[in-house]
């Protein structure tokens, strides 16, 4: 059973501001990785690649060996175990160049029991394009065990069925990028703020003039820059090293649905409010009863359903808290109701529709 719990930590901004580099809070429109993909053949496997039923494994297989000069029968399947079709994808960092490597991911596709042990056969990485951007292939790395016994029994730990490749795939051909080629230069703030912006664009205008940086929206933030390409190094540089003071943004409680995780941001205070919150438990327990007839009455012994019903409701007390209650009472007074996180998150979502919680809910 996952172990549930509730964290506390910093989510929202603190009351008071302080300056962060400002690589911290924006990307660069035009400087981005790119993800690739691409379809290949794990060979090696001991016996644990995919099974007959997958057929696009064996005319994957088929295919490869004609391009060797090897023509198999029609309609004959090769019956491979040792062999699994898998998805290879990779990101190259932005301005990678022809020669440079990075490390991929391998997942299978079909019905293979476990990677460990396998290598990847050259296998090109496409991007969105359609264009082939890289090279993959290598021996797979495996994180994960699955061992099967002749009785059936299995363990199982982690996933077997996908690996990494370190430094799996060359780079073939640059991405293209204009950032060299723009007349200015943009800045995606990462949580949009207006705040933030204004703060970027003092900042900007402060160390290299008036007129150098001006906001467009809550995100995006124009910035003259040199054409050049050595100038322009040298001023992103700088850029970069430039600290910004951050606006104020709405503190934030996550609550995650399938592993019961609460996070209350720092920053998080409700308004006056007293709550008060019972659980209702329903028990059911199934004890079944053997009906057993009499001697020489005709009857069979059966076996009959019993189900027993118990509803109990727990009484807890109502709790107040005083107008702007921060995070520790807050914190306190859950934990003092013996509250589950499934019980926090139902206690702040009333606060929430009373109005009386100054933060955002967010469910993942």
């Amino acid at each position: 059973m996952i172990k549930r719990i509730l964290v506390a930590c910093v989510l929202g901004w603190p009351l008071s501001t302080k300056a962060v580099p400002l690589m911290d809070l924006v990307d660069i429109e035009g400087i981005r990785g790119n993800q690739l993909i691409g379809y290949g053949l794990v060979v090696g496997l001991d016996g644990t690649g995919d099974k007959n039923q997958v057929r696009f494994t064996s005319q994957s297989v088929a295919n490869m060996i004609k391009q060797f000069g090897i023509n198999l029968p029609p309609n004959v399947d090769p019956k491979l175990k040792n062999v699994a079709a898998v998805t290879v994808t990779a990101e190259i960092p932005p301005s990678y160049s022809p020669g440079q490597t990075v490390d991929i991911t391998v997942a299978s596709l079909g019905d293979a029991k476990s990677l460990r042990g396998g290598q990847l056969l050259m296998t090109p990485l496409q991007g969105v394009d359609g264009e082939t951007y890289a090279l993959a292939q290598g021996a797979i790395v495996v994180g994960g065990l699955n061992a099967t016994g002749q009785s059936g029994s299995s363990v199982a730990i982690n996933s077997a069925n996908s690996g990494r490749v370190p430094n799996g795939a060359t780079v073939e051909r640059m991405i293209p990028s204009d950032f060299s080629t723009r007349d200015e230069v943009m800045l995606n703030l990462r949580q949009p703020s207006f705040q933030t912006a204004a703060k970027v664009v003092e900042a900007v205008n402060g160390r290299f003039g008036s007129g150098t940086a001006s906001a467009l929206n809550s995100t995006k933030i124009s910035i003259r820059a040199p054409i050049t390409s050595t100038q322009r190094i040298g001023f992103m540089a700088m850029l970069e090293g430039l600290d910004v003071e951050e606006g104020r943004e709405r503190p934030k409680v996550v609550f995650n649905s399938r592993t019961g995780t609460v996070v209350v941001g720092q920053g998080v205070r409700v308004k006056a409010a007293a709550v008060a919150h019972g659980t209702l438990t329903v028990t059911i327990s199934e004890n079944p009863q053997v009906s057993q007839p009499n001697a020489f009455s005709g009857g069979q012994t059966a076996v009959v359903p019993r189900s027993d019903v118990a509803v109990s409701q727990d009484k807890n007390a109502m709790f107040k808290w005083p107008e702007g209650a921060s995070l520790d009472s807050i914190i306190n007074t859950v934990n003092s109701l013996g509250a589950t996180p499934d019980d926090v998150m139902s206690i702040l979502q009333a606060l929430e529709q009373a109005g009386a919680l100054n933060a955002e809910l967010i469910v993942i």
